[in-house]
């Protein structure tokens, strides 16, 4: 993606790339160091009581650091990409008048892009009729055929949303329907909103799914299937958008079908692995992207860096 000269020279840093990398931990040490405070780009951390399944950083984790659009919205509710761009923007924009340096943090790629750029996806016309012929083929063919739909028109998109993400996957074919254009060309060749600098770790794939296997074990140890049996139990519909995210969606289906614990498990990290392969290749589309070696790298020169940075006018 192209950045061409920011809207008003506003500065934020960001901190993204796929699932298991480090990407919080990075996130929280810059802001740190810099006075800064973070600003989450994941829709489904964004949600309260899915906290197992999405990896959210606890207080000791946070260290002081200020955290914004975790545990934003209640789980049976939809939340748009607007929404979302609305309220970040709105809190990068405090945070920059205060003189703290927002710190946008999350693998959501098209989370990320409706903060810097300024899309029109998310005003787009709706159509009740699309949305259920949609709704119908997703019922008969199932969601893997709608995210194929999709990859045939708008390949880009495709590529960061997983198939279990059918709310957003309708909503991607319902505005290719209505207007004949891509959700991805409302990101190619626009004005940054901010002046930004991108930050993501670049780990061998192996060890990177090394990671996922590890993180995924340690989510079901902790307990990932019965905070999913405990939110139903609450009334939480399977089929709200909240519960769609991956690990949430495997484990209501696994019951649904009477899988083992190990089947569910298996599905989770394979899914996982899945939506990291696509997060990398979609993040690789940021032109002014740093990419870090996990195991080579310093902080201090990074601070270095974005001290100089922050500097110029």
């Amino acid at each position: 993606m192209v950045q061409e000269n920011c809207l008003n020279g506003k500065k934020v840093v960001v901190v993204c790339g796929p699932t298991a990398s480090g990407k919080s931990a990075l996130a929280i040490a810059l802001a740190k160091r810099l006075g800064g405070a973070v600003v989450s780009a994941d829709s489904i951390a964004i949600y309260k009581k899915l906290d197992i399944g999405t990896a959210k950083p606890d207080k000791d984790e946070m260290r002081g650091v200020k955290h914004y659009l975790i545990d934003h919205v209640d789980p049976e509710k939809e939340f748009t990409v607007a929404e979302y761009s609305s309220a970040a923007r709105a809190i990068i924009d405090e945070l920059i008048f205060s003189g703290v340096l927002p710190v946008i943090c999350g693998g959501t790629g098209y989370y990320i892009d409706s903060v810097l750029y300024d899309l029109s996806y998310g005003n787009c016309p709706k159509s009740n009729e699309i949305r259920q012929k949609y709704a119908d083929l997703l019922q008969s063919n199932g969601a893997g055929y709608l995210h194929d739909r999709l990859k045939e028109v708008d390949r880009e998109t495709s590529l960061v949303l997983h198939e279990n993400d059918t709310v957003r996957v309708i909503r991607a074919l319902e505005i290719f329907e209505l207007t004949g254009r891509k959700k991805s060309e409302t990101t190619d060749e626009k004005t940054a909103r901010y002046d930004f600098k991108a930050y993501s770790f670049d780990y061998d794939r192996k060890e990177l799914y090394d990671r996922i296997n590890a993180r995924v074990d340690d989510m079901f140890r902790r307990g990932l299937k019965q905070e999913v049996v405990s939110l139903l139990e609450s009334g939480l519909d399977k089929n709200c958008q909240s519960m769609q995210a991956i690990g949430y969606k495997e484990i209501v289906e696994g019951i649904d079908a009477g899988l083992s614990d190990e089947e569910i498990k298996e599905l989770v990290k394979r899914n996982t692995r899945r939506y990291a392969k696509r997060q990398i290749t979609y993040f690789k589309r940021y032109d002014n992207m740093t990419f870090l070696d996990p195991k080579n790298y310093s902080l201090d020169d990074i601070v270095s860096d974005l001290k100089q940075w922050m500097s110029l006018k």
